[in-house]
This record gives C-alpha cells, sequence and structure tokens, in this order.
C-alpha cells in the first residue's frame, strides 16, 4: 500500500515491490506457481543464472517446482519449448520427481545436432544416495556407443559421456549420488564431469566423433533408438539441458541451484 511521508505532508510513495524477471514470471504463470515461497525462489534463480552470464547457455531448464505433473513438465528457459512429457511410473511432491526405477521417465524432446554437441551439456540434480545401475538423463543410438549423451550412475562411479563415442567416456569415482551431476564438452577435445561445483574427471584426447545425439533426450532412463532403458529410482529436483560450461560456470552454476533448493528446504 502507499507510504505516507512526513505526516500530514501528503507525499506518497508507491510501494517498493522488488520486480519479478519476466522469464521467471513467465514461468510461473504458465507452471500455476502460487506459493509466494516458490515463485521468490524461481526469481532469484532466473535472477543469479542471468548474473553469472550463464542464463544465455540454456537450452532447457526444470526445476521441478510445484509439486505437480503439469508444473514439472515446463521449460523455464520457454515455456513454449521441450515440456516434459511424463510416461509410466513417477511422482510428484514438494521435493522434486520420483521415477520407479522400471518404465518411469520423462521425455524432453531435445535432441543435440552435430554443431550444438560440440558446446554441450547435461545436468541433474539427485537427492537419493544410490549405487543401483541407473541413467539419470540421457540418449544414445544403442549400437556402437556413438552417439551417448548420458549421465549414469554404476556401483561407486559415473560412467558419463556427452555426445561423444565411448572412447569419450568418463568413469570418475564418487562418495555418493547426490547434488548436482554436470557434464560439460567445450570442444571435441574437452569434457568434464562435475558434482556440486567440484570436478570429478576430464578429458583431453581427441575424440573422432563430432555429431551429436540423433535421439531425444530422456530423464531417467536413457533413449536408446527409441528404446528407454536403465531406467532410474532416483528422487531428482533439477535438470539442465545447454551449451557446453566452463570451471567457473560450472562453480557458480552450483552455487545458484543449491541456492534455489536451500530456499524450497530440499538442499543435499
Amino acid at each position: 500500500m502507499p507510504v505516507i511521508l512526513g505526516g500530514n505532508t501528503g507525499i506518497y510513495l508507491a510501494s517498493l515491490t522488488p520486480a519479478v524477471d519476466p522469464d521467471a514470471q513467465a514461468f510461473i504463470t504458465a507452471a500455476a506457481i502460487t506459493d509466494p515461497t516458490q515463485q521468490s525462489a524461481i526469481n532469484q534463480l532466473v535472477v543469479d543464472l542471468k548474473g553469472y552470464s550463464i542464463w544465455s547457455k540454456m537450452k532447457a531448464v526444470y526445476p521441478f517446482v510445484g509439486g505437480t505433473a503439469s508444473s514439472h513438465s515446463y521449460n523455464l528457459v520457454n515455456t513454449a519449448q521441450y515440456q516434459i512429457t511424463w510416461n509410466g511410473g513417477i511422482t510428484h511432491s514438494s521435493t522434486g520427481v520420483l521415477p520407479n526405477g522400471t518404465n518411469g521417465y520423462g521425455q524432453t524432446g531435445f535432441s543435440f545436432n552435430s554443431t550444438t554437441a560440440l558446446s554441450s551439456h547435461i545436468s541433474t540434480y539427485i537427492r537419493t544416495n544410490s549405487t543401483a545401475l541407473a541413467c539419470e538423463i540421457g540418449s544414445g543410438n544403442g549400437t556402437t556407443g556413438d552417439d551417448e549423451c548420458r549421465i549414469v550412475r554404476n556401483g561407486a562411479a559415473w560412467s558419463n559421456n556427452q555426445c561423444d563415442a565411448v572412447g569419450g567416456r568418463l568413469s570418475p569415482s564418487a562418495a555418493n549420488s547426490t547434488g548436482l551431476i554436470l557434464n560439460s564438452r567445450r570442444a571435441n577435445n574437452d569434457w568434464e564431469t562435475y558434482q556440486n561445483g567440484i570436478s570429478l574427471a576430464t578429458k583431453t584426447t581427441t575424440n573422432s566423433y563430432t555429431g551429436g545425439s540423433n535421439y531425444t533426450i530422456a530423464l531417467f532412463a536413457r533413449n536408446s533408438v527409441g528404446i528407454y532403458d536403465i531406467y532410474s529410482n532416483k528422487q531428482c529436483a533439477f535438470a539442465s539441458i545447454g551449451d557446453g560450461l566452463t570451471d567457473t560456470d560450472a562453480a557458480n552454476f552450483y552455487t545458484a541451484v543449491q541456492t534455489f533448493q536451500t530456499a524450497l528446504g530440499r538442499q543435499v
């Protein structure tokens, strides 16, 4: 409401309500987010990603906020693009999206081509610690290993590759599977896997394969030539697809995402 200054001076000021970023507002409207805490968290996430000059590198961001299949399906970057289609056993709640590990997955509709693959990333924020073999996000051609773009947990290690052949695969050990896992490809001889903004492994040898993933990226399973497999049972609270991220980007990206998760009380 208006604020009166100086008693009866008659001078009025409009209420100093902080402006909401228009991209954040577009998502809030499309996803029907009515909770003020969630609205504020979404706005801060967008502001932070723009402040770190990361927003322009994002093709799709799925914040999984709102607690419903509908609200969890929208792409924060552009609500009219890459909306997730949910399939099989999926549970939606305020803490994220939980697949059943047998047939539950989300289809993003996004695929990298031979141009965008040379600078590309995928990420997922995992809230479940598990050593079970599972693909958290990915696609692949199912034969030679070329065209793989995936984040897979296999026992005590990650088995990750980013739009490349088997030779580009990184398999770093990690104490647990929780937090923000990021695959980044910045060039055909520059791959890196991060967990919570910290590098786990790098690869600098030139890979002969320069194409992109021919198949659209799925969440909680691998889309292998249109056949879904390696289903996950880990709860996810965020995912993204976009251009390659630098070391600095990766650290800042984690800071922004962790701030978002903390505001919602679901950080790990």
